[in-house]
Protein backbone atom coordinates (compact mmCIF):
# COMPACT_ATOMS: atom_id res chain seq x y z
CA UNK A 1 0.00 0.00 0.00
CA UNK A 2 1.31 3.40 -0.68
CA UNK A 3 1.08 6.48 1.31
CA UNK A 4 0.54 9.89 -0.26
CA UNK A 5 2.96 12.52 0.90
CA UNK A 6 1.52 16.01 1.31
CA UNK A 7 3.59 19.01 0.21
CA UNK A 8 5.48 20.76 2.98
CA UNK A 9 3.25 22.91 5.10
CA UNK A 10 0.02 21.20 4.09
CA UNK A 11 -1.46 19.07 6.83
CA UNK A 12 -3.78 16.36 5.68
CA UNK A 13 -6.76 18.33 4.41
CA UNK A 14 -6.99 20.49 1.30
CA UNK A 15 -8.48 23.29 3.40
CA UNK A 16 -5.54 23.51 5.82
CA UNK A 17 -4.17 27.02 6.30
CA UNK A 18 -1.06 27.71 4.22
CA UNK A 19 2.23 27.81 6.05
CA UNK A 20 4.38 30.89 6.34
CA UNK A 21 6.62 29.35 3.68
CA UNK A 22 3.75 29.09 1.22
CA UNK A 23 2.70 32.68 1.93
CA UNK A 24 6.26 33.86 1.33
CA UNK A 25 6.41 31.87 -1.90
CA UNK A 26 3.16 33.44 -3.11
CA UNK A 27 4.44 36.91 -2.24
CA UNK A 28 7.65 36.21 -4.15
CA UNK A 29 5.66 35.01 -7.19
CA UNK A 30 3.57 38.21 -7.15
CA UNK A 31 6.73 40.32 -6.91
CA UNK A 32 8.42 38.41 -9.73
CA UNK A 33 5.33 38.82 -11.94
CA UNK A 34 5.43 42.56 -11.28
CA UNK A 35 9.13 42.76 -12.13
CA UNK A 36 8.52 40.70 -15.27
CA UNK A 37 5.73 43.07 -16.36
CA UNK A 38 8.01 46.07 -15.80
CA UNK A 39 10.81 44.47 -17.82
CA UNK A 40 8.45 43.66 -20.69
CA UNK A 41 7.24 47.27 -20.78
CA UNK A 42 10.85 48.47 -20.72
CA UNK A 43 11.74 46.21 -23.64
CA UNK A 44 8.74 47.44 -25.62
CA UNK A 45 9.64 51.06 -24.86
CA UNK A 46 13.25 50.45 -25.81
CA UNK A 47 12.27 49.00 -29.18
CA UNK A 48 10.10 52.04 -29.99
CA UNK A 49 12.82 54.44 -28.84
CA UNK A 50 15.40 52.64 -31.00
CA UNK A 51 13.08 52.86 -34.03
CA UNK A 52 12.61 56.59 -33.45
CA UNK A 53 16.36 57.02 -33.07
CA UNK A 54 16.84 55.27 -36.40
CA UNK A 55 14.28 57.58 -38.01
CA UNK A 56 16.15 60.65 -36.74
CA UNK A 57 19.44 59.20 -37.99
CA UNK A 58 17.87 58.67 -41.43
CA UNK A 59 16.38 62.19 -41.51
CA UNK A 60 19.51 63.93 -40.36
CA UNK A 61 22.80 62.22 -40.94
CA UNK A 62 23.99 61.95 -37.34
CA UNK A 63 25.30 59.42 -34.85
CA UNK A 64 23.10 57.28 -32.68
CA UNK A 65 24.16 59.31 -29.64
CA UNK A 66 23.17 62.60 -31.28
CA UNK A 67 19.81 61.16 -32.32
CA UNK A 68 19.29 59.99 -28.72
CA UNK A 69 20.16 63.48 -27.46
CA UNK A 70 17.71 65.06 -29.88
CA UNK A 71 14.89 62.79 -28.71
CA UNK A 72 15.73 63.48 -25.06
CA UNK A 73 15.76 67.22 -25.79
CA UNK A 74 12.32 67.08 -27.41
CA UNK A 75 11.04 64.97 -24.53
CA UNK A 76 12.27 67.44 -21.92
CA UNK A 77 11.04 70.52 -23.77
CA UNK A 78 7.59 68.95 -24.25
CA UNK A 79 7.56 67.66 -20.68
CA UNK A 80 6.63 64.26 -22.12
CA UNK A 81 8.17 60.87 -21.44
CA UNK A 82 10.74 59.84 -24.00
CA UNK A 83 8.80 56.69 -24.92
CA UNK A 84 5.75 58.82 -25.83
CA UNK A 85 7.82 61.14 -28.01
CA UNK A 86 9.36 58.10 -29.69
CA UNK A 87 5.98 56.43 -30.21
CA UNK A 88 4.56 59.61 -31.74
CA UNK A 89 7.51 59.90 -34.11
CA UNK A 90 7.27 56.24 -35.14
CA UNK A 91 3.51 56.67 -35.72
CA UNK A 92 4.26 59.34 -38.34
CA UNK A 93 5.50 56.53 -40.58
CA UNK A 94 1.90 55.33 -40.65
CA UNK A 95 0.47 58.75 -41.44
CA UNK A 96 -0.33 59.89 -37.90
CA UNK A 97 0.66 63.55 -37.50
CA UNK A 98 2.91 64.59 -34.64
CA UNK A 99 1.20 66.58 -31.91
CA UNK A 100 1.81 70.27 -32.60
CA UNK A 101 4.08 70.94 -29.62
CA UNK A 102 6.25 67.91 -30.46
CA UNK A 103 6.44 68.97 -34.09
CA UNK A 104 7.61 72.46 -33.10
CA UNK A 105 10.16 71.15 -30.61
CA UNK A 106 11.45 68.55 -33.07
CA UNK A 107 11.98 71.25 -35.71
CA UNK A 108 13.78 73.44 -33.16
CA UNK A 109 15.95 70.53 -32.04
CA UNK A 110 16.81 69.74 -35.67
CA UNK A 111 17.79 73.38 -36.24
CA UNK A 112 20.00 73.33 -33.13
CA UNK A 113 21.62 70.11 -34.31
CA UNK A 114 22.23 71.56 -37.75
CA UNK A 115 23.63 74.81 -36.28
CA UNK A 116 25.99 72.83 -34.02
CA UNK A 117 27.29 70.94 -37.05
CA UNK A 118 28.18 74.20 -38.77
CA UNK A 119 30.41 75.35 -35.89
Amino acid sequence: MHQAIAPEGVQGSPTAAPSAGMAALRAEIVELQSVNDQLMRALDSRAVIDRARGMVMALVPCSSERAWGLLVDVSQRCNTKLRFVAAALVATAEGVPLPEQMRRELLRALRRLHAADRL
